[in-house]
């Protein structure tokens, strides 16, 4: 007995875990398969007879309608992404597959939640730029803002300034209390920079116990040493009760003045270096 294969195509249809959907020319659903409630929340008979854009997330709409158009207009897109909301207000992340039949008159599309991978790929690249252990901006990405800062001072005749910061004498705490305590004290550390800055500046950790910060327009190098002196003064408070008396390190902190001190980003760094080194040998010699 041969197989009917037309009857089991709406069966075959139903089974996918994608969820098929077929969209009018009006932008109206007229189809969609089971496996929608599970991306969506909504029942098929829900969705019938309203707009795909009831769905879509606002701030994919336009992208989402020049897509429409490349659609209808001959052009399957076959590797579009755009996030939806679902029923209960949750946002999913979508992979379309979508062509049109001019025949049925209608936009096909598979859709697949590709929310796990979305956030997969935002960790990577969350890592691929800061630092994994206190969450700080690492030397790529902040060299990569140090270069975007010249550019934009050198165009608009701006000045800002960069921070060089080095714990003094840290190796005696991971010595002392161990690599896990140090952790936790860089951590602390890395908050109260982030706690002396604003949201437009920039702090890296760039190697073991050093830091950088970038402090954009930044009008004087009295700013710059108001900002240090204030930085200092929240690196010398005691760590917290839950570190049981372990003392807090201090620091040494390099300035480097955009363009009084380089105009490119290699003599910033260098000055800002040479000048926390320095203020680390004077204090060696004073104590």
């Amino acid at each position: 007995m041969a197989l009917d294969l037309q009857a089991l195509y709406p069966k075959l249809i139903h089974l996918m875990l994608d969820t098929v959907f077929v969209v009018d020319r009006d932008n109206q659903i007229v189809f969609v398969s089971n496996a929608c409630e599970t991306l969506l929340g909504y029942r098929a008979e829900e969705l019938i007879g309203t707009p795909t854009t009831d769905y879509m997330h606002p701030e994919d709409l336009a992208i989402t309608r020049a897509s429409i158009t490349r659609v209808m207009n001959g052009q399957p897109h076959m590797d579009f992404r755009n996030r939806y909301i679902r029923k209960d207000g949750g946002v999913v992340h979508i992979l379309w597959a979508a062509f049109w039949s001019e025949e049925a008159g209608a936009r096909i599309g598979v859709a697949r939640d590709v929310t796990a991978l979305r956030k997969a790929e935002e960790e990577l690249e969350f890592l691929a730029h800061h630092d994994p252990l206190t969450g700080l901006t690492n030397r790529l990405l902040f060299n990569d803002r140090l270069n975007s800062a010249l550019r934009v001072a050198s165009r608009g005749k701006q000045t800002f300034a960069l921070l060089f910061l080095d714990l003094n004498h840290f190796k005696k705490i991971n010595d002392l209390y161990g690599h896990a305590v140090g952790d936790r004290v860089l951590c602390t550390i890395a908050r109260r920079l982030e706690g002396c800055v604003r949201a437009t500046d920039t702090v890296a950790r760039i190697g073991g116990d050093e830091f950088t910060v970038l402090l954009t327009d930044i009008q004087s190098r009295e700013a710059a040493s108001r900002k240090v002196e204030q930085i200092l003064s929240v690196m010398a408070e005691p760590l917290g009760a839950e570190f049981e008396g372990i003392p807090m390190p201090s620091c040494s902190i390099g300035v480097a003045c955009y363009p009084t001190d380089g105009v490119d980003a290699d003599t910033l760094l260098s000055h800002a270096d040479d000048d926390m080194y320095q203020i680390k040998r004077l204090r060696s010699v004073a104590s």
